[in-house]
């Protein structure tokens, strides 16, 4: 192989070497700030979804709870109704 050829493939590996290292080193920092964002996006999403369920589970919290002193208050009457109703026999 000619020495030429020789120094053309290594010149040509060190301008490939240098570029791709400064290449990298761009998409490095970009491609971190752009990871970082990725990942904040993603956590303030499920942080929304997380609240949504919360809500959502203190709402058929509120609904059952009203509903069982809605159940326990009809039982008491139907209990009074009842005694009264034993007492008079």
């Amino acid at each position: 192989m000619p020495v030429w050829l020789k120094a053309l493939g290594i010149i040509g590996g060190l301008t490939t070497l240098i570029g791709s290292v400064g290449y990298m080193t761009i998409a490095d920092k970009w491609g971190s700030v752009f990871v970082i964002l990725a990942l904040i996006i993603s956590l303030l999403k499920q942080v929304i979804a997380f609240i949504g369920f919360l809500t959502t589970a203190i709402k058929f919290l509120i609904i059952f709870a009203f509903a069982a002193i809605f159940i326990a208050v009809g039982l008491l009457a139907f209990r009074a109704f009842a005694d009264r109703k034993k007492k008079n026999d």
